[in-house]
């Protein structure tokens, strides 16, 4: 059985749950160095973290619902091509633009 792994809702990657604290700090400054980089016309609001209830009277929250959630906001952050509507992150979709080819 795997140990329980969160996604951070920044990169949409798979964290352990002791590591996702330290890493999100570091994944949003990365993001927002990333972000400022951009052409105007593809910089996108900063992420904005998820609020999931605690569902139990101990405060526990339900892992599954978390990592939904945080996988829909990673999902957000993706733009879609002007030629093949295919979804790239911002500076990702510049690289991949310079080589699409209209069907």
């Amino acid at each position: 059985r795997r140990p329980p792994a969160v996604i951070c809702y920044i990169c949409g990657r798979e964290y352990g749950t002791k590591s996702i604290s330290i890493h999100e700090p570091q994944c949003l400054k990365k993001w927002h160095q990333e972000n400022d980089m951009l052409p105007k016309h593809l910089r996108r609001p900063e992420p904005k973290k998820p609020e999931v209830s605690p569902i139990q009277a101990k405060g526990f929250c339900d892992l599954d619902s978390l990592n939904e959630a945080a996988w829909i906001s990673a999902q957000n952050q993706l733009v879609p091509c002007d030629i093949c509507g295919r979804t790239f992150l911002p500076d990702r979709l510049i690289v991949h633009q310079q080589s699409c080819k209209p069907k």
